[in-house]
């Protein structure tokens, strides 16, 4: 029997505040959960408005717990409800002064199994996030989930290839990538960068994008979400542009291990020649 996993993901506009906001994917993650799915996530602080398009100490207004705040709360109820994983980016504070970007991850009875923090932090316009944001500080962990081995690479992440193959070396089946980004910056990169991070490290990539312009800049952000394969190929239609959109979609892992097979790209790597990668 084929070894199928039923997944989704949301990619939404901002509704001008908190409450709102995690409401509208508590209905999202109910309809995939009616529509089958066993795992899902949400965009990069899926909870709050893209902030970093500014550099303001009211935002740090945004930042809660991880695990104990709201928002993490309110989604592990969410999880027993629907008997989904769940994929939660928030803005995380963890004592005065240390802020992350982070995604919580959430097993399908509610239990909270960890963290990620975003390692790579841009500094540019319309992405101020080291105003801030500390750099990641907990490893590449992969997740033992009800549906098998999920990680998660954060937004600006993804132009880091490093991060990708950790997430591979330590067991990833599935890893989603919660983003931000608008038309323009990296518009022609978004289709290629996911894929090629599927190909080269054979395992399913979940592309997450905000859609809309938001009330703190004039980032359009461009949607087009969707699931690539480790053959690199779309798993249905891609997410549309400019409206919001629940994509769920069948994952058929026993690819994965096709593809490590057939390509065998992990026994050909050679990390005996690679320490010239990890010098400053």
């Amino acid at each position: 029997m084929a070894n199928v996993v039923r997944a989704a993901l949301v990619q939404a506009t901002w509704t001008g505040d908190t409450e709102s906001m995690v409401a509208k994917h508590e209905e999202y993650a109910r309809e995939a959960a009616r529509r089958g799915a066993k795992v899902i996530g949400f965009q990069e602080v899926f909870n709050a408005p893209y902030f970093c398009q500014v550099q303001d100490p009211e935002h740090y207004r945004w930042a809660e717990p991880v695990p104990d705040g709201p928002t993490v709360r309110r989604m592990r109820e969410l999880a027993r409800e629907t008997g989904m994983v769940i994929v939660v980016p928030v803005f995380e504070i963890e004592q005065s002064g240390f802020y992350y970007n982070t995604a919580a991850v959430i097993d399908a009875d509610g239990s909270y199994l960890g963290k990620y923090r975003k390692h790579h932090i841009p500094q540019v316009h319309g992405f101020w996030e080291k105003y801030y944001f500390k750099p990641g500080n907990a490893g590449w962990p992969v997740f033992e989930t009800a549906v098998g081995k999920v990680g998660v690479y954060i937004c600006y992440d993804r132009h880091f290839p490093e991060g990708w193959r950790q997430l591979g070396l330590n067991g990833a089946q599935l890893v989603y990538n919660p983003s931000a980004t608008h038309r323009g910056l990296s518009g022609h990169l978004w289709r290629l960068e996911q894929p090629a991070a599927a190909v080269a490290n054979e395992y399913f990539v979940a592309a997450i994008n905000r859609v809309g312009v938001e009330e703190y800049g004039d980032n359009d952000f461009y949607g087009t979400s969707y699931f690539v394969d480790p053959r690199g190929q779309f798993v249905g239609e891609v997410a549309s542009d400019s409206k919001e959109e629940l994509l769920v979609r069948d994952l058929d892992f026993d690819v994965i291990e096709q593809v490590r097979q057939q390509w065998a790209f992990y026994r050909d790597r050679r990390p005996d020649a690679y320490e010239g990668l990890v010098q400053p």
